[in-house]
């Protein structure tokens, strides 16, 4: 009998789908409270101003809500605002929340609004219609609350380009001549990066249905068909299972476009002999995933493909074995990057470990040669955004409460030989490594996935096949048709008869 995905899914993710909808993870007014409770510690006395994303510029367009704001509150509509008067490292007096007003002849076209009566039922905040914002500010500014805005949202008013919030946040100083403003945003990263239980479980549940969009993806893949049709069954995969939308542009990338790191256009078809990385994630509630797999078209990687796989599977392994609980994140890079020089070496792409090669035809700047071949970084934070604020890969521990990716990969251009700097050091290294890179060009392979620290262990989540027997295994089974749908992931929809806040 052909096996379900759900049959595919790890035992930590198979828990999660017994969960009944009354314990479904729900952001509660509680935590909200202490996001914005943890926010003002340390925060200088003053006015906080938390600014929502702006209405789209036409009605017919998507909207998202920024992910500081919607950490702060939960609110999903355009052109809100949050104010809060902080005083000795407390919130004073209830929190002011900004909406757009009831307005039927444009909730025709855009959809329903809460309204200022059902955002304080709803959030239990004190709420204004949005047009009084300015006047408030004002108010407050010049009651003896502060003479100090902190600002959270788009905002950096070194920029040349002004943002929406820039503008708004250069109007009140012009109104209040003498008031200070700094951005806040540093200080919610820094509360942003430890996940809270219901976080993790939120996170657990976009990373499942990636997961599920990964198997479906690596059972249907052949050469002869173009890569946006992995990219049509990879989304409906997402969207049938509850996810709001794909996290970021999936990437579908083959042959030549598997070493473009942030390839989007998804419009090549597959060729026998090609690898595909396919870099994708599903967004869950607002919570990202970030999963990549690389596969071989035709179900078998070549002995080439194999080599570049193995060093990849390998340095991400070294990685792993390096995560602790509470443990320095920056080594996991350090001994990946390690790993990685050791394979490059063995394969004739790299001198030697430590080697390096000019950078500009000055050769005024080294630069080294693993650098040609694996040029990002080791992982990032996820959470809200899929390159969420925390320690992640960098500097910092990694604390429980961490989500984090590993990432490594080694991508040999078709091109290389061609765009290093022609300099008396480079023709020699050139000759050299030309030999390996024809042999291994236009392999791109990079292996990604996501982890949850918690008190005990750091956990692999995104358990997708990714062993090369387990890929080549997974590939050989037919695909029917989409798998059937996981209900515990849609089961907020059928219990309530709306979507999920």
């Amino acid at each position: 009998m052909k096996k379900t995905t759900r049959q595919f899914i790890a035992p930590t993710l198979l828990l999660l789908a017994t969960v009944t909808p009354e314990l479904a993870a729900q952001i509660s007014a509680t935590e909200y409270t202490a996001r914005r409770t943890a926010l003002a510690q340390g925060i200088p006395n003053g006015i906080l101003v938390a600014l929502g994303s702006p209405a789209p510029s036409e009605d017919f367009l998507w909207f998202y809500q920024n992910s500081p704001f919607k950490y702060l509150t939960g609110f999903d509509e355009p052109e809100a605002a949050l104010v809060m008067v902080v005083r000795d490292g407390a919130i004073a007096g209830k929190p002011l929340i900004f909406v757009q007003p009831k307005d039927p002849s444009r909730e025709v076209w855009e959809g329903t609004r809460l309204g200022v009566d059902g955002a304080r039922s709803a959030f239990g905040f004190d709420a204004r219609v949005n047009t009084t914002l300015p006047a408030v500010i004002d108010s407050l500014l010049g009651s003896g609350a502060g003479r100090t805005l902190h600002v959270v949202g788009d905002y950096r008013p070194d920029r040349e380009i002004r943002s929406h919030d820039d503008q708004f946040v250069a109007a009140v100083a012009r109104r209040n001549p003498g008031i200070t403003v700094q951005s806040a945003n540093a200080k919610l990263n820094t509360v942003r990066g430890v996940k809270s239980a219901v976080e993790q479980d939120l996170l657990r549940k976009s990373i499942a249905i990636t997961v599920d969009a990964h198997r479906e993806a690596m059972r249907l893949v052949e050469p002869g068909m173009n890569e946006f049709e992995l990219q049509a069954l990879i989304e409906y995969t997402f969207r049938r299972n509850g996810a709001d939308r794909p996290s970021f542009v999936s990437i579908v990338g083959s042959g030549p476009n598997s070493t473009t790191l942030h390839y989007g256009a998804d419009d090549r078809f597959i060729e026998n002999g090609d690898v595909i990385v396919m870099d994708i994630g599903a967004s869950y509630r607002g919570y990202a995933a970030d999963v990549t797999r690389t596969v071989p078209a035709n179900g078998t990687f070549t002995p080439a493909q194999r080599e570049i796989y193995q060093a990849v599977r390998d340095a991400q392994a070294a990685a792993e074995r390096a995560a602790a609980v509470n443990g320095p994140a920056g080594v996991l890079s350090e001994v990946a990057r390690a790993s990685l020089r050791t394979s490059l070496v063995k394969f004739g792409l790299i001198e030697s470990a430590d080697a390096t090669y000019d950078c500009d035809a000055a050769a005024s700047r080294q630069c080294t040669q693993l650098s040609l071949y694996y040029m990002h970084g080791l992982g990032h934070g996820i959470g809200l955004d899929v390159h969420d604020p925390g320690s992640a890969t960098g500097s910092g521990n990694l604390v429980p409460g961490s989500a984090f990716t590993i990432e490594p990969g080694i991508y040999v251009r078709g091109n290389l030989l061609d765009i290093i700097p022609r300099t008396p050091r480079n023709q020699a290294m050139i000759g050299k490594i030309r030999r390996a890179v024809e042999k291994y060009r236009n392999i791109g392979v990079r292996i990604e996935d996501d982890y949850i620290v918690t008190p005990t262990a750091v956990e692999w989540v995104s358990r997708a096949p990714r062993e090369i027997a387990e890929i080549e295994a997974i590939m050989r089974q037919p695909w029917t048709g989409p798998a059937p749908r996981d209900r515990s992931k849609v089961e907020w929809y059928r219990s309530t008869g709306r979507p999920a806040p």
